[in-house]
């Protein structure tokens, strides 16, 4: 089947508040308390927040299907909308999540070097973004493609704080992937 990939728009904000709810779902439920990843979720994909974060210039947000189904989504930030760095000369990826079903089909690569790709366009020096200290199989994917980790922060999960490895991949001087 052909994969699709293509920017969201505000009229995509119910599939967009789905598909996030799902993911995270299906990546962390099983390592949160239900209430907490409620609150999480209730907050984080929230309509109205949402909306404000698809029609800010500095993110954009990016659907990929494979076929005619909707298998993940890519949320990118610059400058002024970066959760944490707000360096005019990188890429954050804020967001890289694939359906449960969809896992170990190389769709997640595919993401990857969208944003790659995306960030040499733009003329970036580097890409970066955060991700749970525990999540080993995250951690070994962005590894692959030459992340690296350059510090920490703070992630809540409803009141629950969590620690998220700031990773980074250099791309002016290499613009390989893995």
């Amino acid at each position: 089947m052909p994969i699709l990939f293509h920017p969201c728009t505000e009229d995509d904000l119910d599939q967009l508040r789905s598909i996030s709810c799902q993911t995270f779902s299906e990546t962390f439920a099983a390592s949160n308390n239900p209430s907490q990843l409620q609150a999480h979720l209730d907050t984080a994909y929230a309509p109205d927040k949402l909306r404000q974060e698809l029609t800010n210039p500095a993110s954009q947000f990016y659907f990929l299907y494979d076929g005619e189904v909707l298998a993940g989504y890519l949320k990118l930030n610059e400058a002024s909308a970066q959760s944490e760095l707000h360096d005019p000369s990188s890429l954050e990826i804020e967001r890289i999540y694939l359906c449960q079903a969809f896992q170990g089909h190389g769709l997640g690569r595919y993401l990857m070097e969208q944003a790659i790709a995306i960030a040499i366009s733009r003329q970036k020096s580097y890409l970066w973004l955060g991700v749970w200290e525990h999540n080993t199989k995250a951690l070994a994917f962005y590894q692959r493609f030459g992340f690296y980790r350059i510090g920490s922060h703070s992630f809540f999960v409803g009141q629950d704080e969590q620690t998220d490895f700031l990773l980074r991949k250099d791309i002016a001087a290499d613009t390989s992937n893995a």
